[in-house]
């Protein structure tokens, strides 16, 4: 048996890894009482958001704002499309690209979508300050590492400009 201490790096509690999966189970976990009266799951909330932020949107130009793969994107939009909340057409701009848009109905949910983040921050018990830095911090983290994710090499110490 292999005795752990504090300087142990495979200890559960010291692994980046595991705070941020804990965390983001946290978080995501406050989003889901909320997002229900909506009709959405949190991953279907990500999609609206990046729509309300621009539309139409390709589905690969939406994969690649969410950081999604297609294939895990394309179920999700369906199924907003059921719900009356995109439609999916070919591109004017290019018929080989599928755009997805807001409908009526997906453009008006936006105004309750507006009370989800005071909804959030208060059912996360945390102050907003803290949210603020932490939601900046991890920004700049995963810009720095977005690198490693598309397979080109990092060198050590290496910033993202």
């Amino acid at each position: 048996m292999t005795a752990t201490t504090d300087t142990d790096l495979l200890k559960l509690d010291r692994q980046l890894c595991f705070a941020l999966a804990v965390a983001s189970r946290s978080v995501i976990g406050a989003y889901k009482p909320i997002l229900e009266p909506m009709g959405l799951t949190h991953p279907q909330y990500l999609v609206m958001l990046a729509l309300w932020e621009r539309e139409p949107r390709s589905l690969t130009a939406l994969a690649e704002v969410l950081r999604l793969e297609p294939a895990t994107l394309s179920p999700l939009v369906k199924r907003l499309e059921a719900a009356g909340l995109v439609t999916r057409g070919r591109s004017a701009d290019d018929e080989r690209q599928l755009a997805v848009m807001l409908t009526d109905a997906g453009r008006m949910l936006r105004t309750r979508a507006e009370e989800v983040p005071p909804q959030v921050v208060a059912a996360l018990g945390v102050d907003l300050d803290e949210l603020t830095e932490l939601h900046a911090r991890l920004s700049a983290i995963i810009e720095r590492i977005a690198p490693l994710s598309s397979g080109e090499p990092v060198a050590a110490g290496a910033t993202a400009e």
